[in-house]
């Protein structure tokens, strides 16, 4: 039996916002124990190995280049309780300990999300042994990643090099550079194992890449690195049934991170994924089967957002995508992913198979429709769902929450303490789907939704009936 380990700051949403599979977010949480960095790497001279003897010679020449740029990070932060006995509120220390990679010599490091979530004071300390105060520039939980600024740099800092170029094979030797269990920066060497794994239950926007390398908590934000001393992906999460490394790790790659620290070191709050507007199934054995096909490969498109990108580019419902730029795609987070990492405007070329016919056809990535506010919600004063402050459901904010962009519907952004919405059991996140069998999708409807009708919300991916009485 495969056993969850993790801290509740560190649950990802997917699109049931859920996690689907047994993960360890690799992050350990007792800062006082964490040590400083090792200190200089011995000055022997050795070069980056060119072939594979070279390799089996030492790992060193490599580390010396990638290690220096490889930090500890140990986070702080309070948390609120409540006396159990008294009930009396209170507060707690909270920690956390991971590992980040600085990625610009003035300082810009990039880590994981849950490493520094709810965290209040961050302090980063370098393989040399100097120590900076660290605030976030932009935490994006749904990637996972999260970007900091050193405070009080002076002079340039060592920099590893991102190479999202996504040429890595399976087989291919990597080394995983971090802080496990906070014992100090720990180098560990293994292979690829597999490169796009989306159907990993940890985000519903990456494709990772797994790794037998070992990782341990206190790994999350380290770095996983080729044997050019390019940093090729952030080590995020293991697979476990005793929360310590078991062989199978996954890394974010550095298409998604490179993504990331481009919205944040231009100013952004948050990341724009863009779309084609498509959703589909995976092909099966059976319908590559019915469809002529030598094997089960991409996803049938079952809906076709109208006027999207896809729709624009000639895209259509029961086509067979099959890549993008290029690269397969045989699942619906592959396409997200795929199509996720571009900027907003770029032209992808979209594989599909129509009658039996393969061709490319050219769409443009675009922003989500919508906006994603919910501080824009309207609160209802009447009526079943008085004290909710509710929005029309769109593919922008559908999205930023994680859910089907493609769902339609009335979402509740908050519910006032005390309300008749809170009595009656609403909570914020739950979209109102039909009242009456009727679907709902105006903010007059949900106005005017009276008690003792059958309402269906969606909450947590599963769809609920119930009457409000």
């Amino acid at each position: 039996m495969v056993t969850l380990f993790l801290d509740p700051r560190m649950l990802m949403k997917t699109s049931t916002i859920a996690l689907a599979a047994a993960l360890a977010l690799s992050a350990c949480s007792s800062p006082s124990d964490t040590k400083a960095q090792e200190g200089v790497f011995n000055e022997a001279p050795r070069r980056v190995p060119g072939d594979a003897a070279g390799v089996k010679a030492s790992f060193a020449p490599v580390v010396r280049l990638a290690a220096p740029a490889v930090v500890n990070i140990a986070a702080v932060g309070v948390q609120q309780v409540r006396d159990p006995f008294w009930g009396i509120p209170g507060q707690r220390q909270t920690g956390s300990i991971g590992s980040g990679v600085i990625v610009r010599a003035d300082g810009v490091v990039v880590t994981n999300n849950h490493v520094i979530q709810g965290m209040q004071q961050i302090r980063v300390t370098l393989n040399d042994r100097r120590e900076y105060p660290a605030r976030v520039i932009l935490a994006d939980e749904r990637s996972d990643i999260a970007v900091l600024q050193l405070e009080g740099v002076e002079g340039r800092l060592p920099v590893l090099n991102l190479d999202d170029q996504e040429e890595q094979q399976v087989g291919d030797l990597v080394l995983a550079i971090g802080n496990p269990f906070g014992v100090g920066q720990t180098v560990t060497n293994g292979i690829i194992s597999a490169v796009n794994r989306t159907e990993t239950g940890i985000s519903d926007s990456s494709s990772f890449i797994q790794t037998d390398a070992a990782i341990n908590p206190g790994n999350s934000g380290g770095a996983l690195v080729d044997m050019d001393g390019d940093l090729i992906g952030i080590n995020t999460a293991i697979f476990s049934r005793s929360g310590s490394s078991s062989g199978v790790g996954f890394a974010i790659p550095a298409a998604m991170v490179r993504q990331v620290v481009n919205a944040a070191v231009g100013g952004a709050t948050a990341v724009v994924r863009p779309w084609l507007g498509v959703k589909g199934d995976p092909v099966t054995q059976d319908i590559a089967s019915s469809l002529g096909l030598d094997r089960p490969q991409g996803l049938v498109v079952t809906e076709v957002y109208p006027n999207g990108p896809a729709a624009r580019a000639g895209i259509r419902q029961g086509d067979i995508l099959t890549s993008i730029d290029g690269a397969a795609v045989n699942d619906q987070n592959g396409l997200n992913f795929r199509v996720g990492s571009r900027d907003p405007g770029d032209a992808v070329q979209v594989g599909v198979i129509r009658d039996g016919r393969a061709q490319t056809l050219t769409a443009r990535a675009q922003r989500l429709p919508g906006e994603a506010d919910l501080d824009r919600a309207r609160v209802i004063r009447s009526g079943a769902l008085s004290g909710a402050a509710v929005l029309v459901l769109n593919p922008a904010l559908a999205d930023a929450l994680g859910g089907d962009p493609f769902a339609s519907g009335v979402i509740i952004g908050r519910v006032e303490r005390g309300s008749f919405a809170q009595a009656v059991g609403f909570r914020p996140g739950d979209v109102l789907v039909s009242v009456n069998d009727r679907p709902i999708s105006t903010l007059e409807q949900a106005g005017n939704v009276a008690r003792g009708s059958r309402v269906v919300i969606q909450r947590q991916g599963r769809l609920i009936p119930g009457v409000i009485r």
